[in-house]
């Protein structure tokens, strides 16, 4: 069995990009911009509009950029503030990972070995393996990409370094992205808000305080695993806690400095075209949000996109592609083959403990998109859109 990799390698490869957007020149008193000093694009006049209804009628904030990789022009409404990116970080992840491989530094057979301290709660497979399980860095990619896996992601982090992927975001959107940190140090500075010895959680415990749903429950078994009693708790609640650890800015950024991020990849100044393409073909099989932005978009939209979930935050970002003519026909078009129409959205919401309502409001935001005639070559409320948050509502519960 191969020996977990230990090494870290500093450093990042330096690039130069290829086009240099210009700044926002206009930020209204709602919280929206548009990057053009000269004219607001149609399609950007019509999409600020109707994500200031959806956020007036949604229950949830929301945050959200958008940028056509064609033109240049983009729109913001409320992007400039800071959102948590939740496991959007992922993708920055990913690129560090990609980048190694770029250099020789491992390939993506290249195994690493499970180990019980590895374990966090969440979605994915690397879970349900045991520990000693020889694992190839596709997997965790796949894993860490379709799946939103966890544990894949910190074994991934643990490869390259974590302080190589806050070098490689701070190079590439300079004061945008704050610090990003593993999943499980997530985990132990939320409980150890709470508790300063939740910093001694192991892995599995992070899993069995997780399948606990309700609050209660959670902070008693917390206080087992401690051994400390809930009334000597530092904070009374976990929302408390959720609040505490939002407050300290981790894993939080503003949405355009995200949409610019994406842009980068998508343009193919981040990795080569082959790890592009590899990293963009994971992107368009995730798994997760499919009642988010996708959900909204137009049916023959493509869409490479990372989702990100936590307490009262919901995210998805990605880049949205609508085949030309000659694409359509191709049963799997190459996402970074000739571009159709290309534009990269990022949206977050918070505030919202309804990961329903939240996701509904990200729904709109993929159909405020497709209603603004931005993918749809200037077709404005084109009759395969979603209708406006007004009409759009989840069943009401019923009368008792």
């Amino acid at each position: 069995m191969m020996k977990r990799l230990q090494r870290r390698f500093p450093g990042h490869r330096s690039f130069r990009r290829c086009l240099q957007i210009a700044a926002f020149s206009l930020t209204l008193a709602t919280g929206y911009a548009y990057a053009n000093e000269q004219a607001q694009p149609a399609w950007a006049t019509r999409l600020l509009a109707d994500l200031a209804q959806v956020d007036q009628h949604s229950k949830a904030k929301i945050g959200v950029y958008v940028q056509d990789l064609d033109t240049g022009a983009s729109a913001s409404y409320q992007a400039g503030q800071r959102w948590y990116l939740a496991s959007m970080v992922k993708v920055p992840v990913a690129v560090a990972v990609l980048r190694g491989v770029e250099r020789g530094q491992y390939t993506l057979d290249t195994t690493l070995t499970l180990r019980a301290s590895d374990y966090v709660d969440g979605a994915g497979g690397t879970n349900s393996r045991p520990v000693g399980a020889v694992l190839s860095v596709r997997y965790l990619l796949e894993q860490m990409i379709v799946y939103s896996d966890n544990t894949a992601s910190d074994m991934l982090i643990d490869l390259v370094g974590v302080s190589e992927v806050n070098a490689l975001v701070s190079s590439l959107v300079p004061d945008g992205i704050q610090r990003i940190t593993g999943l499980g140090e997530i985990r132990r500075i939320l409980y150890g808000s709470l508790v300063p010895r939740a910093d001694k959680l192991s892995g599995q415990d992070l899993i069995l305080l997780n399948r606990e749903r309700v609050d209660a429950d959670r902070l008693a078994l917390l206080a087992r695993m401690v051994d400390t009693p809930r009334a000597l708790f530092q904070l009374p609640t976990l929302d408390a806690a959720y609040k505490t650890y939002y407050a300290s800015g981790l894993n939080s950024g503003r949405l355009d400095a995200f949409g610019e991020l994406l842009g980068m990849l998508a343009e193919g100044q981040l990795l080569t075209p082959e790890y592009t393409g590899f990293l963009l073909r994971l992107m368009e099989k995730v798994a997760t949000g499919t009642h988010r932005i996708k959900a909204g978009l137009p049916p023959d939209a493509r869409f490479a996109h990372k989702t990100g979930t936590q307490r009262r935050r919901t995210c998805d970002a990605g880049l949205v592609r609508v085949p030309d003519a000659s694409q359509a026909l191709q049963e799997r078009p190459d996402p970074q083959g000739p571009p159709g129409r290309r534009v990269i959205v990022v949206a977050c919401t918070r505030d919202e403990p309804s990961l329903a309502h939240s996701e509904l409001a990200l729904m709109q935001v993929g159909a405020a998109i497709c209603r603004s005639g931005l993918l749809t070559k200037g077709l404005t409320d084109a009759p395969y859109c979603h209708a406006l948050p007004a009409v759009v509502r989840l069943p009401a519960d019923p009368l008792r």
